[in-house]
């Protein structure tokens, strides 16, 4: 909208001036998607044969958080998902690997982990506690997953349970003093 448009302005029709700001609006958008789709991580995109022909399709992209009441009466804010919000102006960090959605409830005896890993087989998580800290790492074809939890207390491994059921894995760690070594938990 440069001077051209300041010319035309003086036979001003009601709206033309509209249809010009939703133009530039198009091309603007058309411009950082194209700019947005060359960054994607190229495991995001696929081709699919139809009976109509080759459709393409970008994704899973999952953005989401989490708040809840931390024990000091303060919002804790979570993130999940495997897009990571950016500085104004700059594209959003995306990544294969989604980072789950966790709650941890620390009780007298153990700590509990609950994560959603939806779309997944049990025989696909793996689970290792190294150094008070929790991994959780699904990598198929199809779904990615990764979780890094530090832990707020030493646990012990050898004799922490897991469940998985309806897309919900669910961690059992007993609490303990001094510090085990890495253990894989396997999954039930």
């Amino acid at each position: 909208m440069g001077e051209e448009w300041w010319r035309r302005r003086r036979f001003f029709r009601p709206f033309e001036f509209i249809d010009e700001m939703m133009r530039e609006f198009e091309r603007w958008f058309e411009e950082e998607f194209r700019r947005f789709e060359r960054e994607w991580p190229k495991e995001l995109v696929r081709e699919v044969r139809t009976p109509t022909g080759v459709r393409r399709e970008i994704g899973p992209i999952v953005y989401g958080y989490s708040i809840t009441i931390g024990p000091d009466g303060r919002p804790v804010v979570r993130e999940f998902g495997n897009v990571r919000p950016s500085r104004r102006g700059e594209l959003p960090a995306l990544t294969v690997e989604r980072e789950p959605l966790v709650d941890m409830i620390v009780e007298d005896e153990q700590i509990k982990v609950v994560a959603e890993v939806p779309g997944v087989r049990k025989e696909d998580i793996n689970l290792t506690v190294r150094d008070s800290r929790l991994i959780i790492k699904v990598d198929t074809e199809t779904r990615k997953y990764y979780k890094e939890l530090d832990l707020p207390e030493e646990v012990e491994p050898e004799k922490a349970k897991a469940t998985y059921n309806n897309g919900v894995l669910e961690v059992v760690l007993p609490k303990k003093g001094g510090g085990p070594p890495p253990r894989t938990i396997k999954v039930e």
